[in-house]
């Protein structure tokens, strides 16, 4: 069984953060700023803000959900 991961990644030079799930953070990175997800593509590079390792796919998920969320957008950028 898979571990997933929910993530908050933010554009280096530009005012973007991106919310995401994966079982492999550092892949997805990875793929992100080689400009292989057409929604993130046109604001690389990337520099991760945010990694919590969730149990299974629903809950992180639902995670996601949340951090898309209003709430969830405030609390990813307190942290910066």
């Amino acid at each position: 069984m898979d571990i997933f991961f929910v993530y908050a990644i933010k554009s280096i030079n530009r005012n973007y953060i991106y919310v995401g799930l994966t079982n492999n953070p550092d892949r997805r990175l990875n793929q992100h700023n080689k400009g292989l997800s057409k929604t993130t593509k046109p604001y690389a590079p990337f520099e991760r803000m945010y990694l919590e390792k969730v149990g299974t796919r629903e809950q992180a998920r639902s995670r996601e959900k949340y951090l898309k969320s209003g709430a969830g957008k405030e609390f990813l950028k307190s942290l910066l």
